[in-house]
């Protein structure tokens, strides 16, 4: 499912005036393919369950570089969002943020792939990140985050529903745990109202008429 999206959000990505350098070659979402077939064969067990590469760099010739060099940045955020999907279905856990890079390799041809994988540690071990109605990432430490409508919140909303500090988000050794400050229409984790709740990797958190999307990494 997650390469699925993966693959309509390309289509459209590639679509008008990137629509003609797509036509042959190497296309995007075998990119996408290969990072979840790593981060398959990179999966090994730890405390958390099933730990997977975090950090991967995808190797392409000069001419591809080229080719993708209009929408590079749109394709590597993509890149990240299949990985975190991939691993959301398949149960996988993060102890560091997703980052994907792409480099130019000089010894390869148009048409090859190389993608490097690795299991990195953040520096503050497993972290999380809040996901906003636009796509916008918002993330989280040890520093606790309020959600509200006041502008000096980490996580500021202009939903007139939502209290000038609605709700908070904090960390403690077993992860992260949001906590409704007494808004005025409460805090929702996936449909179920909560005054306090410890959150899991795709949780939704709704706080007024905005729904915010908690992932691991």
């Amino acid at each position: 499912m997650g390469l699925q999206r993966f693959e309509r959000r390309l289509e459209r990505l590639v679509e008008g005036a990137f629509s003609k350098a797509f036509r042959s070659g190497l296309q995007p979402v075998e990119i996408g393919r290969r990072v979840t077939r790593e981060m398959d064969a990179g999966r090994t067990l730890g405390v958390r369950g099933t730990v997977v590469p975090n950090e991967f760099v995808v190797r392409l010739s000069a001419e591809d570089i080229e080719r993708f060099s209009g929408f590079l940045d749109a394709l590597v955020h993509e890149l990240a969002d299949a990985a975190r999907e991939h691993a959301r279905e398949a149960g996988y856990h993060f102890i560091g943020p997703v980052e994907v890079t792409i480099r130019e390799d000089d010894a390869a041809r148009r048409g090859d792939l190389e993608v490097d994988a690795a299991i990195r540690e953040g520096p503050e071990g497993v972290v999380g990140a809040v996901v906003l109605p636009d796509g916008r990432r918002v993330q989280l430490g040890d520093v606790p985050a309020t959600i509200g409508r006041m502008p000096e919140c980490a996580i500021a909303l202009s939903d007139p529903q939502v209290s000038r500090q609605h709700a908070q988000i904090t960390r403690d050794e077993h992860g992260y745990r949001v906590v409704d400050l007494g808004s005025t229409n409460g805090t929702m984790v996936n449909g179920v109202v909560v005054r306090e709740h410890s959150l899991a990797d795709g949780d939704v958190v709704v706080v007024g008429a905005t729904s915010l999307r908690f992932e691991e990494s």
